[in-house]
Protein backbone atom coordinates (compact mmCIF):
# COMPACT_ATOMS: atom_id res chain seq x y z
CA UNK A 1 0.00 0.00 0.00
CA UNK A 2 2.80 2.42 0.64
CA UNK A 3 3.72 2.10 -3.22
CA UNK A 4 0.33 3.15 -4.16
CA UNK A 5 0.27 6.11 -2.41
CA UNK A 6 3.48 7.73 -2.96
CA UNK A 7 2.29 7.20 -7.16
CA UNK A 8 -1.06 8.80 -5.46
CA UNK A 9 1.39 11.70 -4.11
CA UNK A 10 3.02 11.84 -6.68
CA UNK A 11 0.67 12.18 -9.22
CA UNK A 12 -1.20 15.04 -7.35
CA UNK A 13 1.91 17.18 -7.05
CA UNK A 14 2.41 16.83 -10.70
CA UNK A 15 -1.45 17.87 -11.27
CA UNK A 16 -0.68 20.83 -9.24
CA UNK A 17 2.47 21.82 -11.26
CA UNK A 18 0.50 21.76 -14.23
CA UNK A 19 -2.08 23.69 -13.16
CA UNK A 20 0.25 26.22 -11.41
CA UNK A 21 1.89 26.17 -14.76
CA UNK A 22 -1.12 26.53 -16.93
CA UNK A 23 -2.69 29.59 -14.84
CA UNK A 24 0.95 31.68 -14.96
CA UNK A 25 0.95 30.84 -18.82
CA UNK A 26 -2.39 32.11 -19.12
CA UNK A 27 -2.39 35.09 -16.88
CA UNK A 28 -2.99 38.30 -18.78
CA UNK A 29 0.48 39.71 -20.05
CA UNK A 30 -0.30 43.32 -18.41
CA UNK A 31 -1.09 41.77 -15.09
CA UNK A 32 1.77 39.55 -15.24
CA UNK A 33 4.02 42.34 -15.56
CA UNK A 34 2.52 44.42 -12.61
CA UNK A 35 3.10 40.94 -10.67
CA UNK A 36 6.80 41.08 -11.50
CA UNK A 37 6.46 37.37 -13.53
CA UNK A 38 6.97 36.37 -16.86
CA UNK A 39 4.57 34.22 -18.43
CA UNK A 40 7.83 32.70 -20.56
CA UNK A 41 9.10 31.75 -17.43
CA UNK A 42 5.59 29.40 -16.06
CA UNK A 43 7.87 26.13 -15.92
CA UNK A 44 10.07 27.49 -13.49
CA UNK A 45 7.76 29.78 -10.97
CA UNK A 46 5.14 26.71 -10.80
CA UNK A 47 8.30 24.10 -10.08
CA UNK A 48 9.85 26.43 -7.74
CA UNK A 49 6.27 27.30 -6.27
CA UNK A 50 4.89 23.35 -6.01
CA UNK A 51 8.61 21.72 -5.25
CA UNK A 52 10.95 23.74 -3.89
CA UNK A 53 14.05 24.85 -5.02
Amino acid sequence: MKLIDTLKAAAATRALYRQTRDEIARMPRDVALDLGIFPEDADRIAWAAVYGK
